[in-house]
């Protein structure tokens, strides 16, 4: 399994670690073009590389770790998902100063993101947590970082939970993008923000 990541912030290098700790390749984007990658790749290593957004995206599992605003155009103009599993990050902050929820009606960010992606598994996964605990080692002496996940394609959801689970990670399945989707994300989820142990 390859791996890709759209956007490339602290997140997407968090998560890109863990891909390549694993012996694992990615190929991490951007809106700026690849060139601007080049001392990130380089201190992920040779099995990271940089690509152009639609390059990330035919990847097996690829990682959506924009901000909200920008997260219908990075979705814009990509190759056909054909069941590939895209994983949010997402939070559906509007605005970060001050801070602004947008208002998405009945919808779930991923719920709107699946609509964005035509054709992709989307699960929605490490948006609960702060990137240091995303980029930390999940393996702790009290347990393992717990990562809740929610998702509509149960394949895609076993899928993402071995991914993570052999990256050290307790993955939790919270359900689908609609009911699990509302407990993990912004505005009033209750596993928003929560930063938990599981002990094994």
């Amino acid at each position: 399994m390859n791996f890709g990541t759209i956007g490339a912030g602290v997140v997407a290098q968090a998560i890109a670690r863990h891909v390549v700790g694993a012996g694992q390749r990615v190929t991490l984007s951007n809106s700026r073009g690849p060139s601007t990658l080049d001392e990130v790749v380089s201190t992920l290593g040779p099995l990271a590389s940089a690509g152009a957004v639609a390059d990330a995206a035919t990847a097996d599992m690829v990682f959506l770790t924009v901000m909200w605003p920008n997260v219908a155009a990075a979705l814009t103009d990509l190759p056909p998902w054909d069941g590939r599993i895209l994983v949010d990050a997402t939070n559906q902050f509007a605005n970060l100063d001050p801070v602004e929820v947008a208002d998405l009606g009945d919808q779930t960010g991923s719920e709107r993101v699946a609509t964005l992606a035509p054709n992709a598994r989307v699960v929605k996964a490490f948006n609960t947590l702060h990137g240091k605990y995303i980029a930390a080692d999940p393996r702790h002496p009290a347990g393992r970082q717990v990562l809740f996940y929610a998702g509509d394609d149960a394949a895609a959801k076993a899928t993402f939970h071995d991914v993570a689970d052999g990256w050290g990670f307790a993955p939790v399945d919270v359900g689908g993008l609609r009911d699990g989707g509302r407990l993990m994300q912004v505005g009033g989820g209750p596993l928003s923000a929560l930063h938990a142990l599981k002990q094994d």
